[in-house]
């Protein structure tokens, strides 16, 4: 009878325990997943000259394979968490029953002691994602460890342990663990380093050195001691290593490289539209940019004068940022300790520069201030404010004692420091290679850490008479040339007056110089010539804008457009009228570096060399500037007659691809799409040299040897100033306004605001580049000639008589337009900007209806109309 319910017992008990077993197993994930184990790991960008600019991680990981994983750092971990790791089968029984002997003895309300091993912890880590202190909990990883071991060799086990391991500081891994305390790569640790880090897992914050130096010291002798019983480690080792003292070091993580803010911001925003977030931050994708860091420095550092000076001379001192009572002056304590304590405690105004301090005012009679040099706990220190600062500060308000102030030490002057104020005028700059469009800098403002919003791709702006060049771009794909004329004279379109900047009319004016000179009335009149449609399908075609109304103001640049849209289409035209696309990534790897994206349009194949010498292409070499017509000795000194007939253009198609051969060379491919044909490209290149060498450029070509060509900017009521422009292998844009929009001031232009922040930026960057002319195509002739306002040298197709001008039907006249053809009634009606008064009687709006019976053709005021420059472009 016993002996049968016994039976009945242990059988009720396996019963139990089957039903018990089968409900665990029923839950347990599967472990196949990890035969392809493939870690988060951070993604990195690097720079044009493979420098590592920035990191992008949810989780700061390096993955370090089981080959690179040193021995030291292998022993050191098994001796301190599961040194039976490779005779095991998953699970340590001995360990177990040890852990729960003591547990019993330890009495209640203690956490039990752990005895999973290495391969109970995958499975808790990798599979089941709980720490719940559970018997199930227990039962299932101690089952999932055993499946584990039967499907992966240790060796794999142990390598996605030590890169997922969690050891504080932010670092999962063992290779993100060895920069976070000791700012080394995983092979360069010593002995007691390696066992630092494996002291880590038991509880990475109660042995983090900063806080728990002893503690952690304490923990790491431990696992060297059990190094040296387990023989890993030699009993004079040993000793060494626990003599070594635990000084850990500050890792700081690289990047963004200083001033590349916008620029990194940008390529992570443009990986995660590409990847998602989650290959992105934790894909270890390694993305290679085209950044140059040098270019990048120059370019900021050129805005960012330019904004100061334009806020300077414009804005006037808006005061001081702070004040500290009963420091300096009268009855004041001029002592250090006292307020270099209080001034530290301050918080940095928005926008403020690191190489600023903020300093406050012990005299305000001399401009004595003191600051505080190396953080709050610093130096402080003294000194006093350049003359022509405290005068610009005096010319608006009283300086105080106590005041708190933004300065800037000066390097060559110890004596004296530079008053700062932050602009409140903004700015945008882009610069990129003509010929592949890979972007070299971008500058989206002031200061990223003030404001990430990035106004060199986000920001949308009118470009004003910038955009001019694409109309006369198309002007010369219709086959107009350089020196054909236009009326410059009064034009009204129903309610749309228009007029030039200068107020003033040229008559018949060529084509050249109302480019140079940015005269709004003939570009209003080549427009309605050509046909504001076609206009349109070029800026669109070529990357300006994504779209264009059919109205004529938008000649004048009444369309919104982005910084570095403008500077891919003005690459455009350096390039001969093949399309160049701004890209700020050169290629994408994925984590086994297995090229994944690289942009599309130019390749490498193996070709022929080309027969025809490099040297047999003419040199765009101009006669020297400043040459008038008084000073010209003649007209063209090319004869019309001289002129040689077309020839194919080799850059109109790509290079044919040929089968290698013994002699065959890499060829580069251009598929990308070809906008204009290179003769009209080169017609709008020689045009624009002169905007630059005597026209409303002169100030950006200023100091500049190299050929360059370029455009200026301002939209209507001078809210935006910009200027773009090229050398034959660099584009730059440049443009500054305020984020609401608002009047930067009468008169300033592109050419006066932009100008000179585009010829710093263009100095610099080609100082170190060689001086290469623009390419002239085949079949076009270079000419000097009198266009009636100088001597010009402009670019003539085969086909075109040079400094002649066509006899247009006069239906071609712009006279003969209506206010219908002006696209007005398309326009909104808030272009409340076109509201003027004139007489006395207020203008109606640009989008207004003509008055009824209004003449087709207006007669020309007997006097310089004022009114509406025009919605768009002035200079």
């Amino acid at each position: 009878m016993a002996s049968a319910i016994i039976l009945l017992g242990v059988g009720a008990a396996g019963i139990v325990a089957w039903s018990k077993y089968a409900g665990l197993v029923a839950d347990l994930p599967t472990v196949e997943g990890l035969k392809s184990y493939q870690p988060p790991v951070m993604s990195r960008l690097y720079s044009g000259d493979d420098r590592l600019i920035a990191e992008l991680a949810s989780e700061r990981r390096i993955f370090v394979p089981y080959e690179a994983i040193p021995d030291r750092v292998k022993n050191a971990f098994l001796a301190a968490e599961d040194q039976k790791f490779w005779t095991h089968g998953g699970v340590d029984p001995l360990a177990i029953l040890r852990a729960g002997l003591t547990d019993m003895t330890r009495g209640k309300g203690r956490r039990p002691l752990g005895a999973s091993t290495i391969t109970q912890q995958v499975a808790r880590v990798m599979l089941l994602g709980s720490n719940a202190v559970s018997m199930e909990r227990k039962a299932k990883e101690a089952l999932l460890a055993i499946r584990i071991e039967q499907v992966l060799p240790k060796e794999k086990i142990l390598e996605i342990y030590l890169n997922e391991i969690y050891l504080g500081e932010g670092a999962y891994g063992i290779g993100a663990a060895a920069q976070a305390y000791f700012a080394k790569p995983l092979d360069q640790l010593d002995d007691a380093e390696a066992a630092f880090l494996a002291a880590l897992p038991k509880s990475p914050t109660n042995y983090n050195p900063h806080r728990f130096p002893d503690a952690a010291r304490g923990r790491r002798n431990w696992v060297l001691e059990r190094m040296r019983e387990l023989g890993w480690l030699s009993p004079d080792a040993t000793q060494a290593a626990i003599q070594e003292p635990l000084i850990p070091r500050d890792y700081h993580r690289p990047g963004p490289i200083p001033g590349s803010e916008w620029y990194g911001e940008e390529v992570r925003r443009e990986l995660i539209e590409r990847y998602g977030v989650e290959q992105t931050m934790r894909g270890g994708l390694d993305v290679h940019t085209s950044l140059d860091p040098t270019t990048q420095n120059q370019a900021t550092e050129a805005l960012r004068e330019g904004l100061m000076a334009y806020d300077r001379s414009h804005g006037g001192w808006r005061g001081a940022v702070g004040h500290l009572d009963g420091v300096g002056g009268r009855g004041g304590s001029t002592d250090e300790a006292t307020w270099s304590a209080r001034l530290g405690t301050m918080a940095a105004p928005a926008g403020m520069l690191e190489q600023w301090r903020l300093a406050v005012v012990l005299d305000p009679t001399t401009g004595a201030v003191g600051w505080v040099e190396g953080g709050a706990l610093g130096e402080p220190r003294r000194a006093t404010l350049l003359a022509k600062d405290v005068g610009w500060i005096r010319n608006y308000r009283a300086l105080r004692a106590g005041d708190v102030l933004m300065i800037e030490p000066q390097a060559d002057d110890a004596a004296h420091v530079a008053l700062r104020q932050v602009p409140q005028i903004e700015g945008a700059a882009v610069t990129m290679d003509a010929r592949t469009g890979r972007v070299l800098a971008i500058v989206g403002g002031w200061s990223f850490a003030a404001s990430q919003f990035n106004r060199a791709t986000q920001a949308l702006r009118q470009p004003g008479s910038s955009f001019k060049p694409f109309v006369y771009l198309d002007a010369m794909e219709q086959g107009i040339s350089p020196s054909q004329t236009f009326d410059d004279s009064a034009v009204s379109y129903g309610s749309w007056h228009p007029s030039n900047y200068e107020k003033d009319f040229w008559g018949p004016t060529t084509l050249h110089d109302a480019l140079r000179e940015s005269r709004n009335l003939v570009t209003i009149r080549l427009a309605a010539h050509i046909g504001i449609k076609t206009v349109a399908d070029l800026a669109t075609n070529i990357g300006l804008v994504q779209s264009m109304p059919h109205v004529l103001p938008a000649a004048l640049g009444a369309v919104e457009t982005t910084v570095l849209r403008e500077a891919g289409a003005y690459a455009t035209i350096a390039n001969g009228g093949r399309k160049v696309t701004p890209t700020l990534i050169d290629d994408v790897q994925d984590r086994d570096g297995h090229v994944i994206w690289r942009p599309e349009g130019l390749a490498l194949s193996t070709a022929t060399p080309d027969a025809a010498p490099v040297d047999a292409q003419p040199d765009a070499v101009f006669p020297s500037a400043g040459q008038d017509q008084a000073g010209a000795e003649g007209p063209a000194t090319t004869a019309p007659d001289a002129a040689q007939p077309a020839k194919p253009d080799a850059s109109q198609a790509p290079p044919p691809i040929v089968s290698p051969g013994r002699d065959a060379l890499p060829a580069l491919v251009d598929g990308r799409k070809r906008i204009a044909s290179a003769d009209s490209a080169f017609q709008i290149t020689t045009m624009m040299q002169d905007v630059i060498r005597r026209g409303t450029g002169v100030a950006a070509g200023a100091g500049i040897d190299h050929p360059i060509a370029g455009k200026t900017g301002t939209s209507q009521d001078f809210n935006d100033a910009w200027f773009a422009g090229y050398s034959a292998d660099l584009v730059t844009v440049v443009w500054i306004g305020f984020d609401t929009p608002q009047s930067i001031g009468k008169n300033e232009t592109g050419g006066a605001i932009a100008g000179p922040i585009w010829n710093r930026i263009m100095k610099a960057s080609l100082a170190d580049r060689p001086k290469l002319d623009f390419r002239v195509p085949e079949g076009v002739t270079l000419v000097r000639y009198d266009t009636g306002r100088g001597v010009a040298i402009d670019a003539f197709k085969s086909d075109q008589i040079p400094g002649q001008s066509a006899s247009f039907a006069s239906a071609a006249d712009a006279g003969a337009l209506t206010a219908a053809d002006t696209g007005a009634e398309n326009l909104p009606d808030s272009e409340s900007d076109m509201v003027e008064t004139s007489g006395g009687q207020a203008r109606p709006q640009l989008g207004a209806a003509p008055a009824a019976g209004a003449a087709a053709r207006p007669a020309a005021p007997s006097q310089p109309a004022g009114g509406d420059i025009g919605m768009g472009g002035l200079y």
